[in-house]
């Protein structure tokens, strides 16, 4: 991808000129953003795929001025009739389930894939929609059919309405109001309030980008660096050969804290330790994720490279990281390994180019169900 060439994706803007202009900044609205566009699944598909095990599906009606939430699978006795105004059907990670949702959202990886949390797509009978509401991601709204009437503003004041289902903000102001038809899109930072409702039958394509609170990503990454600790020299024993006869024993020894202290910084000094948690974490995979373990590695002769759609794979300057997994690369083995991240895939002659370590970690990866021969 040229992300200095201007896309009617984007409006005409490059992929460099929003993320300077508009990332994480202000809304978009584009007009026309995917000329013909059509829904990556039909409406019969999706009400199939919702009522699977495994798929993340969630049902949301508002009938007589009632909000109600329920969760899938759901059969297709389960759903109301499309003739019947106010729902919406919500398949989250379409993206993991189905091609052409796939292909949809990778026209999207001018962000960076640390940051992609999946393809939304949300179907709703004339007046269906979830209330107006705050996300802490950004998003990119694309209408795959019919119409829907957004209102987007600023939000002064979170507080929720209590009592509900699902998370409706009390006071929303919009400033903005904006009728999306089939190829236009909206974009919205986080924290952008917004409110769409379908105007008649209509489907929409959420592609979310996750944006981790500072406290979040912390904690999360303590927890995988003490799962992995090993600190360099080995075990060190607390010791505290000087310390004297306590007369108030139950006062914590100020040696202990400043040992704790210097044990945890010790740990978080450590680059590559803090590298492979970091990278484990955002390549690893939702929980409801499975893959198809292959009963043999990769065919022999020459082989091109796909990975898997569910597969998340990145690197960094030392490392590459597949599926919550790290493994130190460099030289020409790291350079293809890059290559298969960046471009989910590798022709057969930079496949036969790899080291033999490197082949049976791909061999692995292929028995795993990471990626595939073709």
């Amino acid at each position: 991808m040229d992300v200095n060439a201007p896309t009617p994706l984007l409006g005409g803007l490059s992929p460099a000129r929003f993320m300077q202009r508009h990332w994480q900044k202000k809304p978009l609205v584009v007009r026309q953003a995917w000329p013909g566009v059509a829904s990556p699944i039909d409406r019969l598909a999706l009400f199939d795929l919702a009522g699977k095990e495994g798929v993340e599906s969630r049902l949301l009606t508002c009938f007589d001025d009632r909000w109600r939430l329920r969760h899938g699978p759901f059969s297709r006795r389960m759903l109301p009739s499309t003739k019947k105004p106010g729902w919406t059907l919500l398949v989250q990670g379409l993206d993991l389930h189905w091609q052409p949702a796939h292909e949809m959202l990778s026209r999207f990886r001018f962000v960076s894939d640390a940051r992609l949390d999946d393809l939304m797509i949300s179907y709703a009978t004339d007046g269906g929609g979830v209330g107006p509401h705050l996300d802490s991601y950004d998003v990119f709204l694309l209408q795959v059919q019919g119409q829907r009437r957004w209102r987007i503003g600023p939000v002064a004041h979170p507080e929720l309405v209590e009592g509900l289902p699902v998370k409706i903000l009390r006071q929303f102001q919009p400033t903005e109001e904006h009728v999306l038809e089939s190829g236009d899109m909206l974009y919205l930072p986080p924290l952008w309030g917004h409110d769409g409702i379908a105007q008649g039958e209509c489907m929409t394509c959420s592609m979310g980008f996750r944006a981790s609170s500072a406290n979040e990503l912390a904690r999360e990454l303590l927890e995988r660096l003490a799962d992995d600790l090993e600190l360099p020299g080995g075990e060190r024993l607390y010791r505290d050969q000087a310390q004297a006869a306590s007369d108030e024993p139950a006062r914590l020894p100020a040696s202990l804290t400043a040992f704790a202290s210097a044990a945890l910084h010790k740990a978080l000094a450590d680059p590559d330790a803090l590298a492979c948690a970091l990278g484990s974490l955002v390549s690893e995979p939702k929980p409801q994720v499975w893959f198809d373990a292959g009963a043999s590695g990769l065919p022999l002769g020459p082989v091109n490279l796909r990975l898997d759609r569910r597969t998340r794979m990145m690197f960094d300057d030392r490392h590459v990281f597949i599926n919550g997994e790290a493994f130190r690369a460099g030289g020409r083995d790291a350079r293809l390994m890059r290559r298969l991240a960046n471009q989910r895939g590798l022709a057969a002659a930079d496949v036969a180019r790899l080291s033999s370590d490197a082949r049976s970690l791909v061999e692995e990866w292929a028995m795993s169900g990471w990626l595939h021969a073709e």
